[in-house]
């Protein structure tokens, strides 16, 4: 596989939307598969990120947080244990192995292994196009097929042509219904910027809302970072609740579990979701909560009080003006309610998915979807279409229902990597279409015929 040029235009085999980890596992798979091909048989791909540099999760790089993985599920290792792209190489590299071997730690630090991330990305930057927003994909047609898209890039004259497509539109900060971000009122991927921002001195009270590992983060890193202010944690359960990382349990992201998951049942899948809820949802690493208590009850004993664990309680309402956020908390067994005058307020509300689909417009109308709306994939990750649509759509990302709970993670990026390239190698076979063709799409507009090949 080649790039080739039609109509004066350059047709390459695939282009990846979004660029961050799980794309970036993709590129460097390609780069290994091209050092070892003839070149008949390499891949041409090109990354188009609309960030200006490489970047993952950059407001989340608090100091002394670390991985929830261990460093061997890098970009390569669990796909190509011999790999020059692995975190260890990383670490050889930047002459840190000693020294990490020495710390006898599985986890490292995230602000280290975002270094690794940045390292891997500027050894296949030439795979990368760097402030490219994409705003829209649209079909190719040759003799009534779609065996292409046209990619269209903000602010770029070039139209970019690919054979494949692999989605990763990464995930969207997400707020309650009716809460705005400001000045004052932050999403947690916004914290490590808006504290460097923020004059310590003017902060005397802050409130975390959220009970997961980033809520759990941010309240000890305001803590730390405003000496003066009181910081009220705010969550719904009764206390932090810890991630079962345990050995039997962490098998629910091993690569086997990924087939296991796509052949299952529905409801078998929903169980399995339910069950292992507890290794990443809503749950903290056992270090932090034992910290966060410790220095509760070290404040007790002290007689000063600046962390308050505001257990079994929510966020009822949140008044933001000029002077202050009025943040009205209801204590849940008893229904009272009280108003925390706050100078920052901190909502570490998770993440959605974003829909990369939607760049498609009416053509995304040929991806089959399931009973509950959600898109079908094949195992490869290729999004299930119908005629005439050939050329195929890769998801990386939102794809927990057909894939797992180690979809949304880093421990399976290497592997699914691996697949959908081998995928777009071997797909000189059939389409993975629905069985029923369907000759009348064109004509009901369910593909637009505004490109021809």
């Amino acid at each position: 596989m080649t790039s080739s040029r039609h109509d004066g235009k350059t047709t390459h085999d695939l282009i990846g939307v979004g660029f961050g980890p799980s794309n970036l596992a993709l590129a460097v798979a390609i780069e290994e598969h091209n050092a070892r091909t003839s070149s008949d048989h390499r891949v041409d791909a090109l990354f188009l990120e609309k960030q200006p540099t490489f970047g993952w999760h950059r407001g989340m790089l608090v100091d002394g947080a670390t991985m929830q993985v261990s460093f061997l599920k890098d970009l390569a290792t669990m796909r190509n244990p011999t790999s020059d792209f692995s975190f260890v190489n990383y670490l050889h590299s930047i002459d840190r192995l000693v020294d990490f071997v020495n710390h006898k730690v599985f986890f490292p630090l995230r602000a280290e292994f975002h270094g690794y991330l940045e390292w891997a990305a500027a050894r296949v930057a030439h795979h990368v196009r760097y402030d490219a927003e994409v705003l829209a994909v649209e079909p190719v047609l040759t003799d009534g097929r779609i065996t292409a898209f046209d990619v269209a890039v903000a602010g770029d004259p070039t139209t970019h042509r690919a054979r494949n497509v692999v989605l990763a539109p990464g995930l969207m900060p997400h707020l309650p219904e009716g809460v705005e971000a400001s000045a004052r009122v932050w999403h947690n991927s916004r914290l490590v910027p808006n504290v460097a921002a923020t004059d310590p001195t003017t902060v005397r009270t802050a409130v975390v809302v959220g009970a997961g590992q980033s809520a759990a983060e941010t309240a000890d890193y305001l803590y730390r970072r405003f000496p003066d202010a009181e910081v009220h944690a705010v969550f719904s359960r009764y206390g932090y609740s810890p991630a079962d990382d345990s050995p039997f349990a962490n098998r629910i992201f091993d690569p086997a579990a990924v087939d296991h998951y796509f052949e299952a049942p529905e409801q078998v899948k929903r169980q399995l979701t339910e069950y292992h809820r507890n290794t990443n949802y809503s749950v903290v690493d056992g270090d932090l909560i034992e910290e966060l208590y410790r220095r509760v009850y070290e404040e007790r004993v002290q007689g000063r009080q600046r962390l308050y664990i505001r257990h079994a309680s929510r966020v009822v309402d949140l008044r933001d003006d000029p002077e202050a956020a009025h943040v009205d908390v209801e204590f849940l067994p008893t229904g009272k309610t009280e108003t925390l005058r706050a100078d920052v307020v901190v909502y570490a509300t998770g993440y959605r998915p974003g829909d990369g689909l939607a760049l498609f417009g009416n053509t995304a109308r040929a991806c089959v979807r399931d009973e509950y709306g959600r898109p079908r994939l094949g195992r490869d990750y290729r999004v299930v279409t119908e005629p005439p649509l050939s050329a195929g759509i890769y998801l990386q990302g939102g794809t927990e229902h057909t894939h797992g709970i180690g979809s949304t993670l880093l421990s399976n990026i290497a592997v699914r990597a691996g697949e959908i390239l081998t995928s777009i190698n071997d797909r000189s076979g059939p389409d993975p279409t629905t069985a029923t063709e369907n000759p009348t799409a064109i004509a009901n507009g369910l593909i637009p015929t505004s490109r021809q090949g």
